[in-house]
């Protein structure tokens, strides 16, 4: 029972020496900490809004702002650290050999980080363009080190990570989407009286965009219908909505003129054998 008094009575007295030695110095780090930690996060987002005011795009303005966030960060540890005669050598030692032993472990995110720096640096693309890559396609909404995150016209949210997109085949619309179709009309109906009729559905409907115009006329000459082909802009998030709108305004309007939708027909002929 005594010994474990002595110890108890041993473990206060270098707690009590700590503090009475430290006290100081953990205060003056709690302090420099907290407000390093505020001063960090002010000049982030004033380094963030200073590059929106001068054109820069949202992307690297938030990316060049949370770079300014880490530096001062790193910069605060580092006079905290000193507070109690610590020196960061030894620590970037350490971590130079933790990285070089687990360089292959995390190859895969760090290329995803690369690629990631490349985009916001090369901008291929920025928020709110519509991008198609590795089959996938949908509204930019965030870009991140990691991973580029798409939202589409049903509210899902796809998450590409960046390696698959830096040195891939992509395709940027911008704010737009093209909707691509044919309608089939009769041999005996006037083409020009139908392209006229399109024409003017697409120029009366909301949503497809008239800048660029859209393109109608003579696609192909099918087997039993004259192939009127269109091309027409609408916004990302509205692609179904406005295509499936157009397509039963179109077969109204060529209704209502008295052009007529062929189906396909074939003619079977019997013959009897004598």
């Amino acid at each position: 029972m005594k010994e474990e008094l002595a110890t108890i009575q041993q473990i206060y007295n270098v707690a009590v020496e700590f503090i009475i030695n430290y006290s100081f110095q953990i205060i003056g780090a709690i302090l420099v900490l907290i407000i390093g930690s505020k001063l960090a996060g002010w000049i982030g987002r004033k380094i963030a809004v200073l590059c929106e005011k001068k054109g820069f795009d949202t992307t690297l303005s938030q990316f060049l702002g949370n770079m300014s966030k880490v530096v001062v960060l790193a910069f605060v540890i580092i006079i905290a650290a000193s507070k109690f005669g610590i020196t960061i050598a030894p620590f970037i030692a350490a971590l130079g050999a933790i990285a070089f032993g687990s360089s292959f472990a995390i190859a895969g995110p760090l290329s995803n980080y690369g690629a990631g720096l490349s985009i916001i640096v090369s901008r291929p693309f920025v928020v709110g363009n519509t991008i198609t890559v590795q089959g996938v396609s949908g509204v930019v909404d965030e870009i991140r080190l990691a991973a580029t995150l798409l939202s589409t016209e049903d509210g899902e949210v796809i998450t590409i990570p960046n390696k698959h997109i830096v040195g891939e085949i992509l395709l940027n619309s911008f704010e737009n989407r093209i909707v691509e179709t044919t309608v089939g009309v009769a041999y005996k109906d006037d083409p020009e009286q139908a392209i006229a009729v399109i024409r003017n559905v697409l120029a009366q409907t909301d949503g497809v965009c008239q800048a660029p115009s859209p393109q109608v006329g003579l696609e192909n000459f099918g087997a039993s219908s004259l192939d009127i082909g269109l091309r027409y802009w609408v916004p990302t998030k509205q692609y179904f909505q406005i295509r499936y709108q157009v397509n039963l305004a179109i077969h109204r309007a060529l209704g209502d003129a008295g052009i007529s939708i062929p189906f396909p027909q074939r003619d079977v002929h019997i013959t009897k054998e004598g």
